[in-house]
This record gives structure tokens, sequence and C-alpha cells, in this order.
């Protein structure tokens, strides 16, 4: 059994607050928080007075380090967490593109397969929490990456296939409410466990709001591949902004404008906003031709585009770099950044999701300097490897 993990000299970030002091991790779960005793066989780290915040969750991911969640095995996907956690990544959905049933089908499979394998392997990668499908049920409208051939209406048997085969893992979905059925459905598929978000989408206000009514809660990649606001039409992002949902947000300062993010943080609110990387295989990868899912994506200057074509597919960012450019972009102090890069994940997946530092949860933190950088990253109380 691995001896506990003792941690002292750590600025612990806790509920919004920052507090010096020690903390002890037995059998994967942190035990003491703030006052914490060393016990005799205790390993020892010296935080050094980093901050010690809870580690990022990633919900909106389709790939890195040169692998694509839609055609990835089991390894593949175990290869995007271990790059994950070097950025301070703990835990990530995978993100399914829209794709033919049968491609979904065996994306979803690969998933569970690693999931499966990490509920009893010690920590190396950042741990797969489930699945997010973005689509199929989305408007051609704002496509964007997304298959327009493979784009359909609400079919909640669909959904509750793809559920079935995944054992209930798929915990995100991103629809359309415009699209015929989808709002209609929206219940159903709170039902089967999943949290729905609404994007790639040409929604009025109305239609927005009430999908929202219906029991929507998230905002995919807020302002992109979304009809924008219009005084006369506020449109799905007016909804956005105004109805208590969570916002996702992609910080690389190419999705959204600095000043843009500042505006979302400032109008939802910091515990609202979802930071997310939405990246493909090529984030940590040189500029190149790459794939996402059925695309061909061309990257240049860190940018990536359907190849051929000036839309833009995803991106190469990471989320401790999205941490960055948060505090810069929001003019945010970095206990109230990282706090969004976790606690706002959790909240949205619910209470089974890890996130917090307080006793009983599982230990899942990651040591960030000053300007935050990371310096080491833990899951289940074991320093995570590359």
């Amino acid at each position: 059994m691995t001896r506990p993990l003792y941690v002292k000299n750590a600025r612990i970030l806790r509920g919004g607050t920052v507090k010096t002091g020690s903390l002890l991790c037995e059998k994967g779960r942190f035990s003491a928080v703030f006052d914490a005793a060393a016990p005799s066989d205790a390993r020892v780290l010296d935080a050094g007075g980093a901050l010690l915040a809870p580690g990022f969750l990633d919900l909106h991911t389709h790939g890195a380090a040169g692998v694509d969640v839609n055609a990835a095995d089991a390894a593949g996907l175990e290869q995007i967490g271990r790059f994950f956690a070097a950025h301070g990544v703990t835990g990530w959905l995978c993100s399914i593109l829209t794709d033919t049933e049968a491609q979904t089908l065996r994306a979803i499979g690969a998933a569970c397969e690693l999931m499966r394998a990490q509920r009893t392997a010690q920590a190396g990668g950042a741990r797969l929490l489930g699945i997010h499908l973005e689509g199929p049920f989305l408007a051609e409208t704002y496509a964007g990456a997304m298959p327009g051939g493979l784009l359909r209406t609400g079919d909640i048997d669909l959904v509750r296939r793809y559920q079935a085969a995944a054992g209930g893992a798929i915990r995100t979905i991103t629809v359309a409410p415009e699209v015929p059925g989808v709002t209609e459905m929206i219940p159903a598929l709170r039902a089967e466990g999943i949290a729905v978000a609404l994007g790639h989408s040409n929604a009025t206000y109305d239609q927005a709001m009430a999908a929202i009514d219906a029991g929507a809660v998230c905002i995919t990649h807020t302002f992109n591949a979304m009809r924008l606001f219009h005084q006369h039409e506020p449109a799905l992002m007016g909804a956005a902004l105004t109805a208590e949902v969570y916002c996702e947000a992609i910080c690389d300062g190419l999705h959204l404008h600095p000043g843009t993010v500042r505006m979302l943080v400032k109008t939802k609110g910091p515990e609202r906003v979802i930071p997310v990387t939405d990246s493909i295989m090529a984030a940590g990868l040189p500029d190149g031709d790459y794939r996402l899912g059925v695309n061909e994506i061309t990257v240049k200057n860190g940018d990536a585009m359907l190849k051929g074509r000036p839309v833009r597919a995803g991106s190469t960012l990471t989320l401790d770099r999205a941490l960055r450019n948060l505090m810069s972009f929001a003019g945010l102090p970095l206990e109230r950044a990282a706090g969004m890069l976790s606690e706002n994940a959790a909240a949205l997946l619910g209470p089974e999701a890890p996130g917090g530092i307080e006793p009983g949860a599982q230990a899942d933190f990651v040591l960030l300097d000053e300007g935050g950088a990371v310096r080491k990253t833990y899951i289940c109380a074991e320093e995570a490897q590359a």
C-alpha cells in the first residue's frame, strides 16, 4: 500500500481562499487540510510556498500529442492524459466530434476501456472522467468543423444507444436548440445523466431560453460557432450572458479577443465561466497538417484551420496556458483564475467529480508558481508521469 503523502509549506487554495499550511493524503484522498501532522512513514513534499490548487479539469478537448479522440484507441487516450497531466490537468472529458454511428460507438468503446483500466491503475496521466458528445444534433449554418452530412435532427433513441454502450459514461452533450426535436428531448437527456450544453447554433433568444428552461445548463465555446448578439435579436449569445448557465471559454487569444474574455468574466462572474481548450491532436506539436475527426486540418502559427478553408477548427491550447491568459485577459489574480479551471467544471459535472481540497475528496492537485506555471501535478496523491 502506498505510504501517506504529507505536503508542507503550501499556499492551499480551498473554496476561493488561500491559507498557508500543510495537508495529508492517505489512500489517495485528502485526510487533513491546513494543519496536518506528518505520520512517521509519510512521504514528504515541500511545496516551497507554491500555490496548491485543485487539479485542472478540461471538459472539452478532441486530442493532443498527436492523438485524435475520434480515431484513438485506449492507449492513445492514455497518451493524451499523460500530456495533459504535464499541464496541470488531473481529469478530462474526451470530446467525440460528430461522426458516423459506427465510428462514434468505436470511440465510446475506447474511452470506456481506458476508464476501466484507470479504476485500478496507479496515477500516470490525467484521469478520463467520461465523454462529451459534440453533436450530431447541431445546426448546419454554424457547423464549423462538424461534417454537415452527418448532422441529424433530435433522436433520443440514438443517444440512449450511445449511453448504453458507454455504461453511463457520457457526461455532457452539445446540441443546437432550434434543430427539430432537440429542445423536446432535453429532459430525457438529463434523465440519462447527461448535462446539456448549447452550441453550433443559429437559435434565437427565445429558442435558447426555451432550451435552458427545459434543462440546458451550459454554453459550448461561448461566442464561437453561434448566432451573435443583435439589439433586436439577442440570440444564443444574449441568452448565454443573461441566463444562469455555465459558459465555456477558449482563452487562447484567437477564438476570443482578450477584451471579450474580460467582458464574459465580468458579465457572468468568475464562478460561471469554464475555461476549456477545445484542443486537437496538434496540441504540443509544431505547425503542420493534422486531423480532427473526418476533417483535414492545417496549423499555422499555432492556429488550427480546416484545410483550404478559413474556418477555425479546435485549438492547440493547453489549460496552463489558458490559466495565464485568463489572468492577463481578465485581470484576475492567480488564485481566482486557478479555481475557475477546477471548481467550476466540477460543479457542472456534479458532486462525484473531483475538484476540491476537502477531507475525503480525491487527492488531485497541482502546484503552481506565482506566474501560473505548473511545478508538479498529483493524481490520487501520486505524482503524474508524462
